[in-house]
């Protein structure tokens, strides 16, 4: 009884605080605030805490990946036909993305290798533009070093948070805010669409996970509710606010991972993060200003879709500006899967 007390009191001090923070975020004008806003104040407490006490702050892992599902549904009820047309672009952009991610690994390696002074191993890993968890994994498996693999990316993938939608701004105008107001919310929604996300999170979970689907939090909510939208089984508008709590729960759970890193290990990871995703995102910026000649996505998306994110981050970034996000989780689930794919094939054949 006493653990379930001490348990919910901490994340009730988590959300409240990431609420505080995103809000604070939001009046000072911060691009998607209520993601960077309880990230930031989360990986402020939760490394206080564990500094202190040398014990993380309880956040359950089923309720982020309860609202990374309710992330899919809302990328799956933006899929139209439209979406289907854009097919042949996509053989086009997923060859380029082949491209980007040997050259994206080839400079990170160097990166990490020669300016961090890392160990061939974890450089490599701690290099791969994509898949956090799995890089993690197959790092540790390889004899890399677990910690600075784990916070490395994290690092990565919010570097990217932040970066992106400053990147999007200079070169489009256009400004990253909350749901607020976006295009996402056309029709006003009712409590039948609350009941129907209700519905199709636990079922889009399980599907998921049958499946061995990559992302299988994200994806099979994703696609049944694409399937479901699509075919007109379902009409599903909305509710604007509730991405708004989806941020707030992702950024403070991501916020939590770094409980355990020290000040040192976490400004050495941050300074060759910097490095890392100011050359990988201008990468990016080549690539999609390249590809928009040539193919019919517009570079906003092509920027978003070849920006190193986590799939989850980049998605919702796309959902708050209402372009393509069915397009942009397409490319960030095939860049991870195929780095991964391609990382997986060569630690085999070194051992």
């Amino acid at each position: 009884m006493r653990t379930y007390f001490l348990r919910s009191l901490q994340l009730s001090l988590i959300l409240t605080l990431g609420l505080f923070g995103a809000l604070i975020a939001q009046a000072l004008g911060v691009p998607i605030p209520f993601l960077i806003g309880s990230l930031f104040t989360s990986a402020a407490v939760s490394l206080t805490y564990y500094a202190r006490t040398q014990n993380r702050l309880w956040f359950p892992l089923l309720l982020r990946k309860a609202f990374i599902a309710v992330i899919g549904i809302k990328i799956g009820s933006t899929f139209t036909s439209d979406v289907l047309a854009e097919a042949p672009s996509l053989l086009i952009t997923l060859t380029a993305m082949v491209v980007f991610i040997a050259l994206a690994q080839a400079i990170n390696y160097a990166v990490f290798r020669h300016i961090g002074r890392y160990d061939k191993v974890t450089a490599l890993y701690s290099a791969m533009p994509g898949g956090l968890i799995e890089a993690v994994s197959l790092g540790e498996k390889a004899g890399g070093d677990v910690e600075m693999l784990s916070v490395q990316h994290f690092v990565r993938v919010i570097l990217v948070i932040i970066a992106v939608p400053a990147l999007f701004l200079i070169f489009t105008g256009q400004s990253v805010g909350s749901a607020d107001g976006q295009i996402m919310q056309t029709v006003r929604s009712d409590w039948k669409d609350w009941a129907i996300i209700a519905i199709l999170v636990p079922i889009g979970i399980f599907l998921g996970q049958q499946l061995r689907l990559p992302a299988a939090h994200l994806v099979g909510p994703l696609l049944l509710t694409a399937a479901l939208q699509g075919t007109g089984a379902i009409d599903l508008h909305g509710p604007a606010e509730l991405l708004n709590i989806a941020q707030l729960i992702v950024g403070a759970g991501l916020g939590t991972m770094f409980a355990r890193s020290t000040m040192r290990r976490l400004a050495a990871a941050m300074g060759l993060g910097m490095i890392s995703v100011a050359i990988t995102l201008g990468l990016s910026a080549v690539f999609a200003a390249v590809l928009a000649r040539w193919v019919a996505m517009p570079f906003g998306v092509l920027l978003i879709s070849f920006a190193p994110g986590g799939v989850t981050e980049m998605s919702l970034v796309a959902l708050s500006l209402g372009v393509s996000p069915v397009l942009v989780t397409a490319h960030h689930l095939f860049r991870i899967v195929f780095t991964v794919t391609v990382a997986g094939a060569l630690s085999r054949q070194k051992h």
